[in-house]
């Protein structure tokens, strides 16, 4: 299956159980990769025949920096529902939300939850 991937996009939001983090917000990295048959859109060279990756990013900001939600687990499943409900060509969809500075403490690069969502095709 084919992909396009956005790795590492930064943003700025308010998620997270504690109140300082709903308060003072903190930064979030985000990935996904989009599986999607990109064959047409490599021979057609149009972009109708792909998904747009700046609107992905858009979408992806828009909820990151959108309404607070207590876990990232719900921030990954609210970007990909929308990701697979707004790009028509969307089959799958890998989404990973990072938070490199929760307030816990130890010594790690980052927390993350990863989610694999796949379009119902009824």
């Amino acid at each position: 299956m084919d992909k396009i991937v956005l790795t590492n996009m930064q943003f700025y939001g308010y998620h997270g159980l504690f109140p300082e983090e709903n308060k003072l917000g903190q930064r979030f990295q985000v990935d996904v990769e989009l599986f999607t048959d990109l064959s047409r859109a490599g021979k057609t060279d149009n972009m109708h025949d792909s998904i747009h990756y700046g609107q992905v990013y858009e979408l992806v900001k828009e909820i990151v920096e959108g309404e607070a939600k207590n876990l990232i687990e719900a921030v990954a499943d609210l970007i990909a529902t929308k990701l697979l409900a707004t790009f028509d060509l969307l089959d799958a969809c890998l989404v990973r939300v990072k938070k490199p500075d929760p307030p816990i403490p130890g010594h790690y690069e980052a927390v993350s939850v990863e989610i694999l969502r796949e379009k119902d095709h009824e």
